[in-house]
Order: C-alpha cells, then sequence, then structure tokens
C-alpha cells in the first residue's frame, strides 16, 4: 500500500466514522472500486485510533470531568450527581457492548462480503429513517437521561446496538444514534453519547490487535499507516466538529438516501 492509498483511507475513515453511514463497509468497499489491496482488520483499527484521538481531543473538557468521577461513581452507588450517573451508565453500556461482541466476532469474520455489506447499508439506513422520523415526531424528549439516574434498558439497549456495528456496513454512529433517537434521546446528547462509547471499544481493539502489528516488523508499512492515522484524525475533527452542529437541524434521511445509492451502485457493478 502507498502513501496515496493511506491518505484516501484516513479521509474515508475519518468522513464516515461519525457519519450514520458505515465506516467499516466503506473501508471495506474501497478495495472492489478502487482495486487496492485489502490492508485487513489491524489497518482498519488504525484508522480508527485517528478517529479515537479526534473524539478524545473534540470532547476533552468532557472526557476529563467524567474520568475525576469514575472512582467515586463506582465507591459508592448511592450518591448521585450528573456526572457519576453518566459515568455509571457509560460503564454499563461499555460492558454491554464488549459482551455481544464477543459473542459475535465469530459470525462478524464471516460477513466482510460486498453483499453484506449492500444489505446492511441498505436495511440499517432504513432503521435511521425510521428512528429519526420518530424521535421527531415525540412531544416530550428523555432530559439528559445519562445524568438523571441509572438508564438500565437505554444504556444497555444502546450498548447492544454498538455491538451491531461489528459487521461492515451497520455504520457504529448509525446504530447508535437509531437506537437512541428511537429511545427518545434529545438529538445533540444522542450524537455526544455516540462518540464518546466508541472510544473503549476502539482502543480495546488496538490494543489486542498490536502484538500482531508488531510482528510484521515492516517499518515501511508502519510508516504509511502513521500516515492513514494522522489523516484520519485531522478529518474525523473537522467531521465531529461540523456534525455536532448540523445534528439538531437535518433530517437523518439524507444519510439513509446516501446509503442506498452507496448500496445501489455497489450491487450494480457486483451484478456486471
Amino acid at each position: 500500500m502507498s502513501w496515496i492509498d493511506a491518505i484516501i483511507y484516513g479521509l474515508i475513515q475519518g468522513l464516515s466514522e461519525f457519519l450514520p453511514v458505515s465506516s467499516s463497509g466503506h473501508l471495506a468497499l474501497l478495495p472492489y472500486v478502487m482495486s487496492i489491496p485489502d490492508p485487513g482488520v489491524v489497518f482498519d483499527l488504525m484508522m480508527h485510533l485517528g478517529t479515537a484521538m479526534a473524539v478524545i481531543i473534540y470532547f476533552r473538557r468532557e472526557i476529563f470531568a467524567y474520568a475525576k468521577t469514575l472512582t467515586p461513581a463506582l465507591a459508592n452507588l448511592k450518591v448521585g450527581g450528573e456526572t457519576r450517573w453518566f459515568t455509571r451508565n457509560f460503564i454499563f453500556s461499555t460492558f454491554v457492548s464488549i459482551f455481544f461482541i464477543v459473542c459475535l466476532i465469530g459470525v462478524s469474520k464471516m460477513a466482510r462480503t460486498p453483499w453484506i455489506i449492500v444489505f446492511n447499508l441498505s436495511v440499517f439506513g432504513l432503521l435511521l429513517w425510521l428512528a429519526d422520523s420518530r424521535n421527531r415526531k415525540l412531544s416530550k424528549h428523555l432530559d439528559s437521561p445519562m445524568e438523571s439516574g441509572m438508564q438500565w434498558k437505554l444504556a444497555g439497549l444502546i450498548g447492544f446496538a454498538q455491538a451491531m456495528a461489528i459487521f461492515p456496513g451497520v455504520s457504529r454512529s448509525g446504530i447508535t444514534l437509531s437506537m437512541a433517537l428511537f429511545l427518545g434521546m434529545r438529538r445533540k446528547e444522542a450524537g455526544q453519547f455516540s462518540f464518546l462509547l466508541s472510544l473503549p471499544i476502539i482502543l480495546a481493539g488496538i490494543l489486542k490487535e498490536i502484538p500482531d502489528l508488531m510482528k510484521e516488523g515492516n517499518t515501511s508499512s508502519l510508516s504509511v499507516m502513521i500516515t492513514g492515522v494522522i489523516t484520519s484524525f485531522l478529518v474525523g475533527w473537522i467531521t465531529i466538529h461540523f456534525f455536532m452542529k448540523l445534528i439538531g437541524k437535518i433530517e437523518l434521511k439524507y444519510f439513509t438516501f446516501y446509503r442506498w445509492i452507496l448500496a445501489g451502485i455497489m450491487a450494480w457493478s457486483l451484478l456486471r
């Protein structure tokens, strides 16, 4: 893989990770569309490292505030407080994600095929539209639910939804936003929780793959990978900035249309 290929991968990752269009689906499709050799799961995870860094930098104040309450939140569960409740819900949601990812990881390895990606882009795009439409029609939304008490159902279902994103084409941000909006969360809070929830899973996945990465011992491939990471970080930060400003204003059905167009183009190319 060349540096240009890495920049393309980083650009696609940075744009699609935080938009509900499936970054893993786009990265899995690139080898078919551009005749670039599939760099594999390790490279995909490193691209996610760049976007994870973008989340950390963009939400640094919130992350620092929640991190300070980590020990107190777990030490005395009877003591409340907005940041402590958020931390507890966040931990529970992450635990649920990890549990179901472990259960589904074997099946997901067989799902990196073009037709399954086409299916996931189409079906989960429709779910995003339906969830957004339902959320807009709600007369009353949940008011900062993750900070108001222990939300077992809400946090658990969002955690489960994130685990489903292990299948390419589903979209991690798309499926978590769909679940959060369907259950009545306000759009901006749903977006922030979705972005923050990605951090533990991405970082854990990267740590898991480090031994395999080091075995390669190819400094050239590492330098190319670093180029992709930097690109995904810069583009990811810009994408977060604008998406957080737009999420309360735009209808998510436009992302559904994009997913359907992408799925249609992919299906047409496969049938040729």
